[in-house]
């Protein structure tokens, strides 16, 4: 487990000199919980939960306040107390956090930046929370972590795949542990040539946004390196419903794989449009003619129906997984609410405890005792295996799964077969990666 490095991070922040007292940097005092943004009192603590109630990523977000309020729930000592009990670190109590009582607001990003920036904006400002976090849009959570980091309070990303939220938009006040399109891919590639051969043409249709950018650039790298070829990329507003517009070219231009860099209502509505225009029962180039989507949930295998059968992609975390935090997870949320959770879920609940974890082992709310407590931090059971958030772009290394579109589901929720756990070694990257190069951490901003 990392502590507080001081020997890593330099204690002499302040200048000190020969002969002159050692000024230590004020949230290295277990007893300071002033001079930051947003200090909490003694009794209570208020976390942001900032998620689309609105918009294309809706039904992900509701699952993500599920989770926020399951996590609260399981800080504060109630229930059967979720995945604290399987967590490697042990410094969480029950108690709340650092023995406060965690209370909690809600915003609506309704999937759109300068929305989520607003009601970040106003959590921090007039709610007095001290740490920010969800979305399920990359645009919004590079838009409120660059807020977070002004503000000087710790931005936790919830559902972000975008290589840039760890890339060239990193900040030192932001955490993601979701997983990036980089990591799709590479889970992706190899089981896309074992399934489809190395001798395929590709047309991808693609999310206009940082999100679907990242995606397309890191899915077609690994499989133009594997042999395919890229016939074409499309790019598609995100407020888009009906993408009929959009597949009917895709019949005439000699491709065999359809490849859409779509998410929530977009990839079933897209989806949907290409199975309507006979794409699945296709024959091209003497082949079959194959749909690829490199992200998807069992909430839009829920919205895609018998659409989704057999199509191929990549996920963060499934409920069906049997290590023993996943399975104390769903046991959790699926008492409560009465259906197992998405990846979106269980990965805001996860970074909730994080959070938690980081203020409990630093003892300490101040932003920069938290990224110091994060930064190199190594857990385990809260599901994907042994996990590392790596200092140099805090971002989470992990297992990454490669899913499909069951043929034979056994009830509603059972949509979703795992074909591959591909490990956190197949999809790390060099920190200094060109797909993630441009970006500066900085240093952590305590605010006030």
């Amino acid at each position: 487990m990392s502590k507080i490095n001081l020997t890593r991070r330099g204690m002499l922040r302040t200048g000190a000199v020969a002969g002159a007292g050692l000024a230590l940097p004020t949230y290295l005092s277990a007893a300071s919980h002033s001079g930051f943004t947003n200090a909490p009192g003694d009794s209570t603590v208020t976390l942001g939960f900032n998620v689309p109630q609105s918009g294309p990523y809706a039904d992900e977000g509701a699952d993500e306040l599920r989770a926020y309020e399951l996590a609260v729930e399981h800080l504060n000592g109630g229930g059967d107390g979720g995945m604290l009990n399987t967590f490697s670190s042990k410094v969480l109590e029950g108690n709340g956090i650092l023995g406060r009582k965690v209370e909690y607001v809600t915003g609506d990003t309704q999937t759109k930046s300068d929305a989520a920036r607003a009601s970040a904006k106003s959590m921090i400002e007039k709610d007095g929370a001290i740490m920010i976090t969800g979305g399920s849009s990359s645009g919004v959570a590079v838009a409120v972590q660059g807020l977070c980091q002004e503000a000087g309070v710790i931005f936790m990303a919830g559902l972000t795949h975008s290589n840039d939220t760890t890339g060239k938009d990193k900040k030192a006040n932001g955490f993601r542990h979701f997983f990036n399109g980089y990591m799709s891919a590479a889970a992706l590639a190899p089981v896309l040539k074992n399934l489809y051969g190395t001798d395929r043409k590709a047309y991808h249709l693609t999310a206009d946004y940082t999100w679907g950018w990242t995606q397309q650039e890191s899915i077609a790298a690994a499989t133009e390196a594997m042999g395919w070829e890229t016939v074409n990329n499309v790019l598609t507003p995100l407020a888009s419903t009906d993408f009929s517009s959009y597949i009917a070219p895709v019949l005439d231009s000699g491709a065999d794989v359809l490849v859409l860099n779509h998410y929530g209502g977009n990839m079933v509505n897209s989806l949907t449009n290409a199975v309507q225009f006979g794409l699945r029962n296709k024959e091209v180039n003497g082949k079959n003619f194959e749909i690829v989507v490199p992200l998807f949930s069992r909430l839009m295998a829920r919205g895609a129906g018998e659409n989704i059968k057999g199509i191929v992609g990549s996920t963060n975390w499934h409920w069906s997984l049997q290590d023993e935090g996943s399975k104390a997870f769903v046991k959790s949320f699926g008492t409560k609410y009465g259906f197992p959770p998405s990846q979106a879920a269980h990965t805001c609940y996860v970074q909730t405890l994080l959070y938690a974890d980081a203020v409990a082992r630093a003892g300490s709310f101040n932003p920069c005792a938290v990224v110091e407590a994060l930064e190199g931090f190594e857990f385990d059971g809260m599901g994907n295996g042994p996990t590392l958030y790596r200092a140099e772009d805090h971002q989470c290394f992990k297992d990454v799964l490669v899913v499909k579109g069951k043929e034979n589901p056994t009830s509603e929720f059972d949509l979703l077969e795992v074909v591959e756990v591909t490990p956190a070694s197949q999809v790390t990257y060099a920190p200094d990666h060109p797909m993630f190069a441009g970006g500066n951490l900085g240093s952590c901003n305590p605010g006030a």
